[in-house]
């Protein structure tokens, strides 16, 4: 007879997987606090780092949002050919590493840009990308499509009755219906985007124009690698500290509560859909605004693309190597914690959504600093930290599939005695291959990347292919740069998919 509802397993890997969670997190948060000059104060150039900082993630989420509202409103009231389709590729933004994004966005807004030629053969001056409004643009580029699918949801949520009666009573289905939706789904989606564009360190290093465009995580960049001033990177470390975790706190807040009702799930059928013109050119509006950058890196990447020289070859190994290690151990953490389950394990699992990322790179900085070269570690570190910020996705893939498996398996493996690595090799992750191997890929994509940790620690020799690409892109060697960028680009979505159709191969269970 069974004493346990389910199998026996070890709890030192998930006790060891939040220990080192805590390390990266509140670990690194101590070294940096402990580093801080308190007393030095903050001098000009950083409270205007600190008021770009704010501006641009303000306008970046407000943008976003505002232009997400109409294209997600035409694509719940539209049934065409290819919507599903487009609707997926709107989320690559996320998996897309934002240097080549941002080569995208200058091949078609910058200098030599499809907008500047036009303007130039009409007579009219270029205009330039960088500075406000280009970290801005970038920003929306980025977090449109999410903002779009966050709203969509809440559109389809809508259960297809209440339709159905406001059209019988002829009543407006905007202010009735609609309106009570984006009341609460659009601020919690607002403070979401703000704080993503608070931590977004690529954006502002290489859209930034000069020190009115410095956010607080370049002025952390540039006082670690150009000033060498580890005590006010430190305070500045602190305050963008203060900034994320108030956003987060403040976003936990306005969750969105379901304000729709439920229904009987029958497919929504929509009576108002006057001005098709218009929705639909939201939709194509979108469609190019999201997808021709992406088109101008391949055309500008294909040509040099064999011609690439060593040094990128070389780089690009890294980043592999970097993407694998990375991707093992948060899949490795985030299984540990989801079989442990328990209210502090989600806690903890949450926990890198509040540390920036460069946050987090300054403070392992500052920890290794004192007795080895930072880049002589600058890929392990790099490792570690993206490990535990793709923690937060591994984990919300992955517990509800561990919890499933216990509930269903949980007390006919006790009862046959099965504990340990075997019930973990014979019953969880035959049953949680798909989530696995979805995991494994979002982690494997975003550390192939990642421009944030490895600008402060890596060197000529360590140098990873986002960071080969951004030096090539500073010495003006474009076409070189687009091809590294498409070379980019092909590793992460291989190693995305790679990853997801392993864990979508022969399941059976």
């Amino acid at each position: 007879m069974a004493h346990s509802a389910v199998p026996v397993i070890s709890r030192w890997p998930g006790a060891a997987a939040a220990a080192l969670v805590l390390l990266l997190t509140l670990g690194t948060l101590a070294a940096v606090a402990w580093r801080a000059e308190w007393g030095g104060g903050l001098g000009p150039a950083d409270w205007a780092a600190i008021r770009f900082t704010v501006i641009q993630a303000l306008l970046s989420a407000g943008i976003s949002v505002i232009l997400a509202i109409p294209v997600a409103r035409a694509l719940a009231r539209r049934q065409f050919r290819g919507r599903q389709l487009l609707i997926t590729l709107m989320g690559a933004p996320f998996l897309l590493p934002v240097i080549v994004a941002v080569l995208g966005l200058l091949a078609v807004f910058g200098r030599g840009g499809l907008i500047n030629d036009g303007l130039v053969a009409l007579g009219f001056p270029p205009i330039s990308i960088f500075g406000l409004h280009g970290v801005v643009l970038a920003h929306v580029f980025f977090n449109l499509p999410l903002a779009i699918r966050f709203i969509l949801q809440g559109w389809l949520s809508i259960p297809s009755e209440r339709f159905r009666l406001a059209a019988s009573l002829n009543a407006p289905v905007g202010r009735l219906l609609e309106w009570p939706m984006l009341r609460a789904v659009v601020p919690s989606t607002f403070l979401v985007i703000f704080l993503i564009c608070l931590t977004s360190f690529a954006v502002a290093l290489t859209m930034g124009g000069g020190p009115r465009a410095t956010t607080v995580e370049l002025a952390i960049y540039q006082a670690v690698r150009f000033d060498f001033d580890l005590g006010r990177a430190a305070l500045l470390a602190c305050i963008q500290f203060a900034l994320c975790i108030g956003a987060a706190m403040l976003a936990l807040r306005v969750t969105a509560e379901d304000v729709t009702g439920t229904g009987m799930d029958r497919v929504v059928q929509r009576w108002d859909t006057a001005r098709a013109g218009v929705d639909y050119g939201w939709i194509i509006a979108a469609a190019l605004f999201l997808l021709v950058p992406l088109g101008m890196v391949v055309l500008r990447g294909v040509p040099g693309l064999l011609d690439l020289p060593s040094s990128i070859w070389a780089a690009a190994f890294r980043s592999i190597t970097v993407a694998i290690g990375s991707a093992a151990l948060c899949v490795s953490m985030a299984l540990a914690l989801a079989l442990r389950g328990g209210g502090l394990v989600a806690i903890i699992g949450v926990m890198p959504l509040a540390a920036s990322g460069l946050v987090v790179g300054t403070g392992a900085f500052l920890i290794v600093f004192p007795y080895v070269r930072p880049s002589d570690v600058a890929l392990i570190v790099t490792m570690l930290v993206n490990a535990t910020l793709a923690l937060p996705f591994a984990l919300r893939s992955m517990a509800p599939a561990a919890a499933a498996v216990q509930a269903d398996y949980g007390r006919l493996g006790a009862s046959l005695g099965m504990s340990g690595w075997g019930w973990v090799r014979l019953v969880v992750l035959p049953r949680m291959r798909r989530p696995l191997g979805f995991a494994t890929g979002l982690a494997a994509a975003l550390s192939m990347g990642d421009l944030g940790v490895i600008a402060l620690f890596a060197g000529q020799a360590e140098e990873t292919l986002p960071l080969a690409m951004y030096r090539l892109m500073g010495a003006y060697r474009m076409e070189t740069a687009a091809s590294a960028a498409l070379l980019l680009l092909g590793l992460s979505l291989l190693l995305f998919w790679i990853c997801d159709q392993g864990g979508r191969a022969d399941v059976d269970t």
